[in-house]
């Protein structure tokens, strides 16, 4: 029998990855999804790190026949998009933003949470509703975690942004769990990932072979 994600990845899938904050295993979850749904990989803004950017990690992990598609912006200090573009003179514009051509399936990953600023005036979110894409929300078992989590589903849903999936990154109190998948949208479908102690090509397919959809 077929799981619902390998149903789905007979039509074309665009999702954008988020997360509830950072440090959240966007980057990793972006490379399991990506090699899920064999789908190419964009990462819109890079914040630093371009020595080893998300694109590189997204290649090392999966293969050099995934294709990632070339960052809009490129910004050498790892910090908020805003401030790293003000630092280099660059102003970072919603408008310049549109999703690469191709046929193949798309994993989009966002930087940090919905609320980070890109410049003065747009954030994360604002980039998400203007591609017009539904999401893949990261969460990690941290204090605060049901906070953010419940204000980043809430922000979602008052954007009418389709929350598709929800990610339980690592293991979770089942309290913490239990509250954070009764306060989201029913149907949002919920997937989890366990901890990786070492991200290697084979434990990204390992995972990703052994990804179900948890209802």
């Amino acid at each position: 029998m077929k799981t619902e994600l390998e149903t789905q990845s007979c039509e074309q899938k665009i999702l954008f990855v988020t997360g509830i904050g950072t440090e959240v295993g966007k980057t990793v979850c972006s490379a399991i999804l990506t090699e899920y749904f064999k789908a190419d990989y964009w990462k819109p803004v890079q914040s630093g790190d371009l020595h080893f950017s998300d694109s590189m990690k997204i290649k090392n992990w999966i293969g050099d026949n995934v294709i990632c598609h070339p960052e809009r912006y490129r910004l050498q200090l790892a910090a908020s998009p805003h401030q790293s573009a003000l630092e280099e003179g660059v102003l970072i514009d919603l408008n310049e933003f549109n999703l690469p051509e191709t046929r193949n399936n798309l994993i989009v990953e966002g930087a940090g949470g919905l609320m980070v600023p890109l410049n003065d005036n747009d954030f994360i979110i604002d980039l998400i509703e203007k591609l017009s894409i539904p999401t893949a929300l990261v969460v990690r078992n941290y204090l605060g975690c049901i906070n953010h989590t419940l204000l980043s589903a809430l922000a979602l849903y008052q954007r009418k942004i389709k929350l598709e999936y929800l990610i339980l990154n690592g293991n979770f109190p089942p309290d913490t769990e239990r509250i954070i998948c009764e306060n989201i949208p029913p149907e949002t479908k919920i997937l989890r990932i366990p901890d990786l102690e070492n991200i290697t090509r084979e434990n990204i397919k390992r995972i990703t072979n052994e990804l179900k959809k948890i209802k």
